[in-house]
């Protein structure tokens, strides 16, 4: 997957969006923790792709 920093980054920064509103919305646990691991797959792209 070829995806360009700022993509990446805008997909980071929706994410994290999502994950913070899950938080302070009182979700369900599976709901949170299923943000927080697309979050931390996202950041680890960034990471592996040298950015």
């Amino acid at each position: 997957m070829n995806v360009s920093k700022n993509e990446l980054i805008e997909k980071i920064e929706t994410a994290r969006v999502r994950l913070n509103a899950s938080i302070d919305a009182g979700e369900d646990y599976e709901e949170i923790y299923r943000r927080s691991v697309e979050l931390d797959g996202l950041i680890e792209q960034y990471i592996v792709s040298g950015f």
